[in-house]
């Protein structure tokens, strides 16, 4: 095997052109989009020799018969996944990327389906509006692979902020240890595409890209959902009755700025039972108490730390001010304190 040779892959579909060896045992290959894929020597088959490389050597006596030109095997091969050590746990997630991200605030986006794992995914791609669902991209993704789903632009982007992704899970060329089928929904907050700091450095793009997870070893995440109906409950009335929880110190004072942590974990040490709109407004019942008990201190300011997630309770806590709170004034925290997931309050 040499430069310039043309391979066929005999454990999976593909092949290519010798651009180079890594060692003894790997050759690199050029596919027809030009990239180098590394492969086992072992695992190629010259079907075509790059004439170009090879001796020149004396002319054949003219009573030689020509030799005949050697045919590319046409034989079907068939595709064997490649499976890697420890991969058998299922790791799935859908990422957005986008296509020019030093503009960010007008380039068009690229949606993949990520499947870091030994098992064959055969996927739908679904998007909601109301209670009605449009499906937007279906197929299977081969393993340790990712498979593009869509493209869009920003006049697209209300269409994707409740989305769903559905897989199953298989091999089928080999036993397998079964996997649950996965329906996962999606809040996906518009805003974070006007961002350049949402888009992070991962392991399977070159560019900065904005991941969820979909099913994270073996475990499908699940992702905090309030609906509209649980945040109008929660601003326009209390629970009849809660039960007894214990509960952690609310609030600490720095630089003469109060602070109060409202993730419901910093909040009570048991939210066993609890439900979504019930932990909300809980959340919203420590933020009313806060503000009344420092309402007689003038220019007293008070950041609460509520997190980005998907802006539930953010969106509660400005619906709160502007309501019943209009006198006092709001504004981003200070992001090298905070980040992006903290409201100021000041008091007048």
């Amino acid at each position: 095997m040499k430069i310039g040779d043309k391979v066929r892959f005999l454990s999976e579909v593909g092949g290519g052109v010798v651009t180079g060896f890594r060692g003894k045992d790997v050759a690199l290959v050029a596919d027809e989009d030009g990239f180098e894929i590394p492969m086992l020597v072992k695992e190629c088959v010259v079907v075509q020799t790059d004439e170009y490389n090879i001796p020149k050597q004396a002319a054949p006596k003219p009573s030689a018969p020509e030799p005949e030109e050697e045919k590319e095997d046409e034989r079907p091969v068939a595709y064997r996944a490649p499976e890697i050590r420890g991969n058998d746990v299922l790791n799935v997630f859908l990422a957005f990327v986008p296509q020019d991200v030093k503009s960010i605030s007008s380039t068009a986006f690229d949606a993949y389906l990520v499947n870091d794992s030994n098992y064959f995914i055969d996927y739908l791609y679904l998007s909601a509006e109301g209670k009605s669902w449009t499906l937007r991209s279906r197929g299977t993704v081969k393993p340790n692979m990712k498979q593009h789903i869509e493209e869009f632009d920003k006049s697209e982007l209300n269409a994707l902020e409740h989305v769903a992704v559905q897989i199953l899970a298989y091999k089928d060329d080999r036993t397998f240890l079964l996997k649950p089928a996965v329906c996962q929904e999606f809040r996906i907050d518009t805003v974070k595409f006007y961002k350049l700091h949402t888009f992070q450095p991962s392991d399977f793009f070159a560019e900065p890209a904005l991941i969820y997870d979909v099913v994270k070893d073996d475990e499908t995440v699940k992702q905090v959902y309030v609906s509209a109906d649980d945040i109008k409950t929660a601003l326009l009335q209390k629970p009849e009755a809660e039960p007894v929880r214990p509960q952690k110190k609310q609030h600490k004072v720095k630089n003469d700025i109060v602070e109060i942590d409202l993730h419901i974990h910093e909040l009570l040490d048991d939210t066993t039972g609890m439900s979504n709109s019930e932990m909300l407004n809980y959340q919203l019942d420590v933020f009313r108490k806060t503000l009344d008990e420092f309402r007689n201190k003038k220019g007293q300011r008070i950041v609460f730390i509520h997190g980005k997630g998907d802006g539930v309770l953010r969106r509660a806590i400005l619906d709160e001010l502007k309501r019943k709170y209009k006198t006092y004034t709001s504004q981003d925290a200070s992001f090298r304190e905070y980040g992006f997931g903290a409201t100021m309050v000041t008091i007048h």
